[in-house]
């Protein structure tokens, strides 16, 4: 999921009790809830070192206790320096007025708070089709639920509420002189959460359902030989399908509300290119290896001279040629909005030049190069 569901989801975790237990605890679990996308930082190192590592080390099981922890040690280093410049403020005023006694920390449940929003991450970026690895350095297997989308509105929606309703009733308490509830907001955020679930569940049987349709109806004219079913945002009835057959992938669009499956011939149907010398050489660079083993609908073509690309086109002398071999996943070739299949080049699309058919003369995913 994008940062946004991850803070909200951390915040919730906080407030829905741990906040209680201790101080830091909301600070904690908001940290924790995305730390895990700071593999974002090899992105310095090219687009494709980015996406071999993305959803790499920090999104597996293995790595939660390490995540919790280093969330936990930022509120600890925080609590440390204001301990300190309390205690020098004390001493320099030398004042005898008695301080508003503060939540105690107790840092067990601190670090439990940010355990618990760790393991969320993981959680929630496998229901989209992206997909994790939560087993990865023994097991280097891609797992998708694929059942809700990168942005889900539905759920900003949620979580928004869970935290900025009861800051609104605590100002109109405060405006009547109400007094002051202290940790407000302990059923939302669990409404909220469970809330979640809800959706996760609702849109899980919808994805079943769409499956079972496409298994049940003839879509393309000869067997397929697998098939996968992509979310769009807020309508849980509106699915993307994706059919594969020996000679070409077919796309469809599903509404599990009316029943009805919408596949139109020939601009839902992709004939699988033929695997050249190029698409060979390309398959072996770096860009290839690593595309190859996310890209579970990988589709790798070559397109001839397309310099039109963040990369100048190699510069040869006479009796050289080049090509530019293009890797797309079929995953996301298509539009957020219910529209089918996405105009232009499609998201998380890689590129390479290759020069004689052999030799690679530059790498890259979109516009960024591959240093």
């Amino acid at each position: 999921m994008e940062p946004i569901t991850h803070f909200l989801t951390g915040a919730c975790i906080g407030r829905a009790g741990f906040n209680r237990k201790t101080a830091y605890a909301t600070l904690a679990a908001t940290l924790a809830a995305e730390a895990p996308d700071l593999d974002v930082v090899w992105g310095f190192a090219g687009p494709v070192a980015e996406l071999q590592h993305h959803r790499g080390i920090t999104h597996t099981l293995i790595a939660v206790p390490f995540v919790a922890a280093a969330a936990t040690g930022l509120p600890w280093l925080f609590h440390r320096w204001r301990a300190s410049r309390n205690s020098r403020a004390a001493a320099l005023l030398q004042s005898t007025k008695p301080h508003t006694a503060a939540q105690q920390v107790r840092w067990g449940w601190v670090y439990a708070a940010a355990f618990v929003a760790a393991a969320s991450h993981i959680l929630l970026d496998w229901t989209n089709n992206y997909g994790i690895r939560p087993f990865f350095p023994f097991n280097p297997r891609w797992y998708a639920g694929s059942f809700v989308y990168i942005a889900e509105p539905v759920l900003w929606a949620l979580l928004l509420s869970a935290l900025i309703f009861p800051a609104l009733f605590a100002l109109t308490d405060r405006e009547i002189g109400a007094r002051r509830t202290q940790f407000r907001g302990r059923g939302w955020a669990i409404v909220a959460l469970c809330g979640m679930v809800v959706v996760w569940c609702w849109r899980w049987a919808e994805h079943a359902q769409a499956e079972a349709m496409l298994e049940n109806t003839q879509v393309t004219s000869i067997p397929i030989s697998r098939l996968a079913v992509e979310p769009y945002p807020i309508n849980p009835f509106r699915w993307h399908a994706i059919l594969e057959t020996p000679q070409y992938f077919q796309t469809a669009e599903v509404d599990t509300h009316i029943g009805s499956i919408e596949s139109e011939a020939p601009s839902d149907v992709l004939y699988k290119p033929t695997d050249t010398a190029a698409v060979e050489a390309a398959k072996r660079t770096y860009l290839g290896q690593v595309y190859l083993d996310w890209g579970s609908w990988a589709v790798v073509r070559d397109i001839g001279q397309y310099p039109e690309l963040a990369a100048d086109p190699p510069h040869l002398v006479s009796g050289r040629t080049w090509t530019t071999v293009e890797f797309s996943d079929l995953r996301f070739a298509y539009g957020f909005r219910g529209t089918g299949r996405a105009t232009g080049s499609s998201p998380l699309s890689g590129w390479t030049y290759i020069v004689d058919n052999r030799e690679e003369a530059a790498e890259g995913m979109g516009a960024r190069v591959q240093k």
